[in-house]
């Protein structure tokens, strides 16, 4: 029997951790948090800021399991991550499994080698309260932010929205992006550019060093240098050095996967988070660039093996963040002969941490740089041609060069044929083309952390989570922008004089980044009338700064949560009171049919448009907007177009065809079956052929692939996947089938598993009152509704079984349901009548 029991956090962490270990000791995992915040209420007395955790119903069976290996065991070691989550998930266990403080040890380590857990076991300590606090207040202070602020936004913008301390600033930075990108007025100049033939009839690509505000001005440059004798008047080498980049953190780790990878925030902490379980980097999420001695003596020793002494240059980083929370390394290899893994995916990661870092212990790399100076003394500008030769490779060995998103195109280097000071040169070209400037870009989600980094927004454990939390909550998407079209000039001085034309250039289009939806755009502006303070970027910065304190023991995390809620609550309920109800609305003008008003506002499904007020006689009309149209940018003309909506065709196969825009985005109708319209057509584009090429694709999609018990087996692919649909029952199709060429088996197969699982789901049912007794994957439960409740246990504390449970009245039932809440068969108390508003008055037409 085991003397020794060790807790960790994941299952892969816990197997990789067993083999290091004897059989002195049992390695268990926690599977990260045992208990939490109740997912249901506030779960904080705010009278003194207590939090009420309590054990998740997903981990009670584990928790049980958990003691009985407590009890068995002479010494537990609580081993999870060294930062703070990881510290409190050690306080939690301790407090859960009664662990007593001469039974409990509590260890770190920052990679999981055999060395570092070996070190480790012999340098326990005990849990770090301050870090616990620093923890707990980050968890209390959100959870009430989220809490409170929620609700206001239901009641004053639409039910179902959220608000949270990061997640609302992150929203804050792609909503200004997208202002300052529709505010920016572009202006246009003219840029120079030649093509220079030496005496050996070699190319130089020269820019003029200036560009021109006026198309006059490149127009006469031209029509002089039709006649010049262009020269060398310059040749300057300069020698240059390229340094490497510190170590990876967690931000520039997901920054640089994201450029060189194309991996997202999330994808990037997954593979990382399993390269640390397995045992091949050091701990994932750090703001520290330092490496260990033991580090940079391994990396050494690789360099002098693979590339030779001249490349090698032991050096160590120190971190620039003043709030970086965690004291241990980088991110690094834990061991450098292990130069690739098996896993093509975790190897592709691997391998930029790998030689990021080895790149870092590494010589600069030397560069030459030359400049060669083009003109005549009677010309008003001259040219300059750039180039650049690597003379000493150095760390780009290992690492190589990334061009980064902010890279000028036409920066690219470019070695340059040899000339003499004085030498004659003949050109081959010169044009003069209209470039207009450009706003600055949408974030990308390497973008997006970079900008949180820099503020002092978050932390490196929370970059990825807010990430997402911000796109499922549909207040950001990664929607395409279609670009559009614009008229620039470009002149071409040839051999033959100068020739103009009038070319079509696209802009303004992206892919893969940030744009704020509708809703989205409506909360920020209602957040951050109303609670300025919260969306502050230096109050959230500030507030990471407290938990820094806490973290040092300098601050007690009571006292600061107390400071905060005696300002925030009042500001709560004054905007509660106050403030006026937000729907983006934004009068576009007068409907020239009816002479009433047309608004784009936010409304129940959405965004969309209506003609007249809410307090006509004759109720308004509405239309949604489409996927590519917001409330802010929307014409008049635009929105009057969206009314044309839905016009009827001819039948078809005894049909009657329409055309519409719904909740969904354009379709075609036919029949009750809506067919959504090709991403990117315009609904109104869509004649009767049109319409009749997308019902047939349709009817051919929608064909029967088999029969099951006489009737009809039909297949598609939804949100959650590829699915075969018999009767009204939808079926899931696992990637162990070969969806595109199901066989007659497969099919019984899926609809047979699925049809069991059905008639075992419920225990008990009352359609007309929507409960009913349910079996889940974590046993029986009560469903209300969407809602789900727990099943409390019998009255001498016992479980109940599923066969009692199919003798339990509905009286009883729905006590338990009120006893967990009591609104739930609470009347609902219908709207206060509307007050009548004033008509408001169509905006002024711009001159």
């Amino acid at each position: 029997m085991p003397k020794n029991l060790v807790i960790v956090e994941s299952p892969a962490k816990a197997k990789t951790i067993q083999k290091y270990l004897g059989s002195d000791f049992e390695v268990k995992s926690s599977f990260g948090h045992i208990r939490d915040l109740p997912k249901k209420g506030m779960g904080i007395d705010l009278s003194n800021f207590t939090p009420d955790y309590e054990v998740s119903a997903d981990k009670k069976k584990l928790v049980t399991e958990l003691k009985a290996a407590v009890k068995k065991a002479e010494m537990v070691w609580l081993a999870s991550d060294e930062d703070r989550e990881g510290e409190a998930i050690a306080w939690h266990l301790a407090d859960e499994l009664k662990l007593k403080p001469e039974n409990r040890k509590r260890i770190v380590f920052h990679e999981i080698t055999k060395n570092a857990i070996l070190k480790a076991i012999d340098n326990p300590r005990d849990i770090d309260q301050n870090l616990v606090n620093a923890q707990q207040a980050r968890r209390v202070l959100d959870r009430i932010v989220g809490f409170e602020m929620s609700p206001v936004l239901w009641k004053k913008v639409k039910t179902g929205l959220s608000a949270g301390r990061v997640q609302s600033v992150a929203v804050r930075l792609v909503v200004e992006r997208e202002k300052e990108i529709r505010e920016f007025v572009p202006k246009p100049s003219f840029k120079v550019e030649g093509t220079f033939l030496n005496q050996g009839k070699q190319e130089i690509a020269a820019k003029l060093k200036k560009d021109f505000d006026k198309e006059s001005d490149a127009e006469q440059f031209l029509e002089q240098s039709k006649a010049t004798e262009f020269k060398v008047l310059n040749v300057e080498t300069k020698p240059g050095t390229r340094t490497a980049s510190a170590p990876f953190t967690t931000s520039t780790l997901q920054q640089e996967a994201s450029s060189r990878l194309g991996y997202n925030v999330t994808t990037t902490m997954r593979l990382a988070q399993r390269l640390y379980e397995e045992g091949f980097i050091t701990y994932m999420r750090t703001d520290s660039v330092n490496l260990s001695q033991e580090a940079i003596t391994g990396a050494k020793a690789q360099i002098l093996s693979e590339y030779g002494e001249n490349y090698s240059k032991p050096r160590n980083y120190t971190t620039k963040s003043s709030s970086a929370q965690e004291a241990h390394e980088a991110i690094r290899p834990t061991d450098f002969s292990v130069k690739s893994i098996s896993d093509v995916q975790l190897n592709k990661l691997y391998q930029l941490i790998y030689r990021r870092t080895l790149a870092s212990q590494m010589e600069n790399a030397k560069i030459e740089k030359t400049v060669i100076e083009i003109g005549n003394a009677k010309l008003p500008q001259h040219f300059e041609a750039q180039g650049e030769v690597i003379v000493f490779d150095g760390f780009l060995r290992a690492y190589g060069i990334v061009k980064t998103d902010e890279d000028d195109d036409e920066n690219n280097e470019k070695l340059l044929p040899k000339v003499n000071v004085g030498e004659t040169l003949d050109y081959k070209k010169i044009t003069a083309t209209e470039k207009f400037t450009r706003p600055s870009a949408r974030f990308t989600e390497a973008g997006l952390v970079k900008k949180l980094e820099e503020l002092g927004i978050g932390r490196p454990s929370t970059y990825a989570p807010t990430i997402q939390t911000i796109q499922n909550r549909e207040y950001v998407d990664k929607r395409e922008i279609e670009p559009q079209t614009r008229e620039i000039v470009k002149m071409t001085l040839g051999k033959t004089g100068v020739k103009k034309e009038v070319l079509e250039e696209k802009f303004g289009g992206d892919k893969n980044k940030f744009v704020p939806t509708d809703i989205g755009e409506v909360v920020n502006d209602f957040l951050t009338n109303n609670f300025a303070e919260i969306l502050d970027y230096g109050f959230t910065a500030r507030v990471e700064e407290g938990f820094d304190h806490i973290a040092n023991g300098d601050q007690k995390w009571k006292e600061m949560m107390t400071d905060f809620y005696s300002k925030f609550h009042p500001r709560i309920e004054d905007v509660e009171e106050h403030a006026d109800r937000a729907t983006g609305d934004r009068l576009l003008g007068t409907d020239p049919k009816s002479g009433k008003n047309v608004h784009a506002r936010i409304g129940r499904f959405g965004p969309m448009i209506q003609i007249g007020e809410q307090d006509d006689e004759e109720k308004p009309t509405f239309a949604s907007l489409m996927a590519n149209q917001n409330i802010a940018t929307i014409t008049l003309e635009e929105a009057l177009e969206l009314f044309k909506l839905p016009f009827e065709l001819k039948e078809v196969d005894g049909h009657p065809v329409s055309v519409g825009v719904g909740r969904f985005g354009p379709y075609v109708k036919w029949g009750d079956t809506y067919i959504s319209i090709p991403k990117g057509e315009d609904p109104l584009s869509v004649d009767q052929n049109r319409a009749e090429e997308i019902i047939n694709e349709k009817k051919i999609a929608d064909a029967p692939i088999a029969n099951y018990k006489g009737e009809p087996v039909t297949k598609g692919s939804g949100r959650f996947g590829p699915f075969i649909k018999y009767k009204s029952i939808f079926v899931n199709v696992p990637k162990r089938y070969d969806f595109d060429n199901l066989s007659q088996s497969d099919i019984n197969e899926l609809i047979d598993a699925k049809l069991e699982k059905e008639a075992n789901r419920y225990i008990q049912q009352w359609e007309k009152e929507k409960i009913s007794i349910e079996n889940g994957r974590w046993g029986p439960f009560v469903k209300f509704g969407k809602a789900m409740f727990k099943i409390p246990k019998k009255a001498d504390d016992s479980k109940y079984e599923s066969d009692e449970l199919k003798d339990v009245s509905l009286d009883e039932v729905k006590k338990w349901i009120t006893a967990q809440d009591p609104k739930a068969f609470a009347e609902k108390k219908k709207p206060a009548a509307k007050k009548k508003a004033p008509a408001k008055k169509p905006a002024a037409k711009k001159k």
